[in-house]
């Protein structure tokens, strides 16, 4: 006769509350991930634009940075530095509220499974932190890649990333018109149809390694600094920067080439790897690392803003929760 296993009242109640109190924790994790990614991609958007033009434009019309941002500004204005800036903002939020739910999720589910193995350690492993950056990531970027396929279009403007020269009026800035983020949307789906939006979907997946070295970095470097003394935000700054210096530079030319499927015309037929070596013939390494100046400053920056506002914003809402529980 099998032996049955029963809980009490009681044992059920507190598992209810361990899970709800799990799910709120997940949600508070992917709101300030959500409002820290938010606040710095404002920051640093024209960073972004200066890169994800040099990555799609033709090698003839490559420029260094200084550069680049002039002839933007002399064309469009200041404003053709935030080219997208909506989209961008939008995408982001999206980004990163699904990244850190599915990665916090993840994160109790191997703790709670650790736990029940009997390992003390509340700490995740290098393993384990790598694993759920890798399902954190790969749900993100199937859920988000339309967003990022529209910005990218309105990002790089193609007669920009072409070369070719606008009209000028003489003694006047010609600043072309900037498209909005609907209008791109719906000239995809009309022109190019839905499949479309999920261009550079291959080479996105590839990328999900950038996120799993930058928070397994994070991850590692935080839980040694834990060891000695608190972590605060300014730590944050830091540990992320660095994490993401690392995993931007070995990821950087799979950057380039998604960038240049999300720009492609629909007749475009291109495999990731095709790409990846006709961009190597033709254009050499450099062609593949096109942009990478503004890039990593873009992303160290944007890097380190996300951890300590995220850090910040976090600490913010469990306060704000507990105040709530004890009234």
């Amino acid at each position: 006769m099998s032996a049955t296993t029963s809980t009490t009242p009681a044992q059920d109640a507190a598992a209810a509350a361990t899970t709800a109190a799990q799910q709120s924790d997940n949600v508070a994790h992917a709101l300030a991930g959500a409002g820290g990614g938010l606040a710095s991609m404002a920051l640093t958007y024209p960073l972004i634009t200066l890169s994800t033009r040099a990555q799609v434009e033709s090698k003839k019309a490559q420029t260094n940075t200084l550069e680049a941002a002039q002839r933007i500004i002399a064309r469009e204005g200041v404003r053709g530095l935030y080219a997208g800036l909506e989209s961008a903002l939008f995408g982001i939020t999206v980004t990163n509220f699904v990244y850190y739910y599915w990665y916090e999720w993840t994160r109790a589910f191997f703790l709670k499974a650790a736990a029940a193995g009997g390992r003390a350690s509340q700490k995740l492993t290098t393993l384990e932190s790598m694993a759920a950056g890798a399902i954190a990531g790969s749900a993100t970027v199937l859920m988000t890649n339309p967003i990022w396929v529209v910005n990218t279009r309105m990002t790089a403007r193609k007669n920009e990333a072409d070369g070719e020269a606008l009209p000028t009026v003489e003694g006047q800035k010609k600043q072309s018109a900037s498209p909005s983020t609907i209008g791109t949307l719906m000239a995809i789906l009309k022109e190019e149809g839905p499949a479309r939006l999920f261009a550079g979907v291959l080479p996105a997946l590839v990328l999900v390694i950038n996120p799993i070295l930058q928070y397994t970095i994070f991850e590692q470097l935080k839980n040694a600094l834990e060891r000695r003394r608190k972590v605060t935000p300014t730590d944050s700054f830091y540990m992320g920067a660095l994490g993401k210096l690392a995993a931007t530079t070995i990821t950087y030319p799979y950057i380039t080439v998604k960038s240049r499927a999300h720009v492609a015309t629909g007749g475009s037929k291109e495999g990731m790897i095709a790409s990846f070596n006709r961009i190597k013939r033709e254009e050499g390494w450099a062609g593949l690392y096109g942009g990478i100046g503004p890039k990593v400053t873009q992303s160290v920056l944007t890097a380190a803003f996300l951890f300590a506002f995220k850090d910040a914003l976090y600490d913010m809402t469990v306060k704000a929760r507990r105040t709530v529980a004890r009234k």
